[in-house]
């Protein structure tokens, strides 16, 4: 097992620093770290997840005061068995100002879901579930942004009881944890006896007992229905990424706070463009006529079309670049690029017009006598794409 590192040298703080000086630093290192900054980078990936676990212990008095005087052992059992996780840590408020709390799925694709989001113990006990929905997104509605209105079915709060879970309104403070859903317990380790707090036995964390419960609900609190969703989707969005509504899935059992509903994005096919990031390319056919002597042609774009010359000899092949027609970047003013490569296409039936101009033409080529070779192939590489 690899040797953990000390959480302020993590950090870059000392153990003197106050709470305000390790929030700075961890909130630096956030930033540096951020998966729109390393996009592929497992190695920054770690390190934010190693800065959070610092950061986590670190702002805690309790969790800091043990790491203190016994080190990773005196917090380790707080984390559970298979160590730190994203479900431990419970300060997502803190990063709201810098990552936002809308369009987050760029950054929470990287790491996963599940930050605590600075509830307390209870509120993510009694947390609804998340649901998960998929939405299919033409070229077009990926250009300009979308709001997409969908039936979603979600357990909501029983009518009958209030979401109360309980038919008569009898619902009682837990007697052996007052009502906290937590106690505590002593346990023994290799630097003497450790407190740690553990979920209550008696009222599974909630706090409280219900002793009739509702017969619509079963005590849940909650029942299904169809809800109608509303969204809103920004341009530039891509496969693969997800809009976290939050507060919209599933409602916790008894009252507790919603889950959120992640809304998947696909993008389909388009008959006419191959995208590459916010950049587009199309083929654009033209004949040997065009290609010799220039032309003046019209490219299909997603908002109309424009005007493109295509210079006298072009190969086919070419590449030409039509600036700021490409897809936008979410949330910034960026847009990308088309990219025309035109293709000089080769007739396959002929009239007799057609047939008598190209026997000319053939006489003029077969005084050039065109012979293969180092030179001739480099130049016609630049024109390849």
């Amino acid at each position: 097992m690899a040797t953990k590192r000390d959480y302020y040298e993590i950090l870059g703080v000392d153990k003197a620093s106050d709470a305000d000086t390790i929030k700075k630093a961890y909130r630096k290192l956030a930033m540096k770290l951020h998966p729109d900054k390393n996009p592929g980078n497992k190695m920054a990936e770690e390190s934010f997840k190693e800065a959070s676990e610092a950061y986590e212990v670190l702002s805690d008095k309790e969790k800091r005061a043990l790491y203190d005087q016994y080190g990773h052992a005196g917090v380790d059992q707080s984390f559970g068995g298979g160590g730190f996780n994203w479900g431990n840590f419970t300060h997502q408020d803190d990063l709201s100002d810098l990552f936002g709390d809308g369009f987050s799925s760029i950054f929470e694709q990287f790491f996963g879901g599940g930050f605590g989001g600075g509830r307390n113990s209870q509120e993510r006990k009694n947390r609804g579930e998340d649901l998960q929905i998929e939405i299919s997104l033409s070229l077009q509605e990926i250009s300009s942004g979308a709001e997409k209105n969908i039936k979603i079915n979600v357990k909501d709060q029983c009518e009958t009881c209030k979401g109360s879970g309980s038919s008569d309104g009898n619902i009682t403070t837990c007697p052996q944890c007052k009502g906290t859903g937590q106690v505590y317990q002593m346990r023994r380790s290799l630097f003497g006896q450790v407190q740690t707090i553990a979920e209550c036995p008696s009222c599974r964390g909630e706090g409280k007992t219900i002793k009739n419960k509702c017969p619509k609900c079963s005590g849940d609190g909650r029942i299904r229905k169809v809800n109608e969703i509303s969204v809103k989707i920004p341009a530039g969005v891509q496969e693969g990424q997800y809009i976290r509504l939050r507060g919209q899935g599933n409602m916790g059992i008894r009252g507790g706070t919603k889950g959120d509903i992640l809304v998947l994005i696909h993008e389909r096919e388009d008959d006419l463009y191959e995208r590459d990031g916010n950049n587009l390319i199309v083929d654009y056919p033209i004949s040997f006529s065009q290609a010799a002597l220039g032309a003046e042609i019209l490219v299909p774009t997603l908002t109309g079309t424009v005007k493109m010359k295509v210079p006298a000899g072009t190969q086919s092949g070419k590449v030409f670049r039509v600036k700021a027609q490409g897809l936008p970047q979410v949330n910034s003013a960026y847009r990308g690029d088309l990219y025309v490569k035109v293709i000089v296409i080769t007739p396959t039936t002929l009239g007799r017009d057609e047939t008598d101009l190209l026997k000319k033409l053939s006489e003029h080529d077969a005084a050039k006598k065109y012979v293969p070779g180092k030179k001739f192939f480099s130049k016609m590489k630049d024109f390849i794409y």
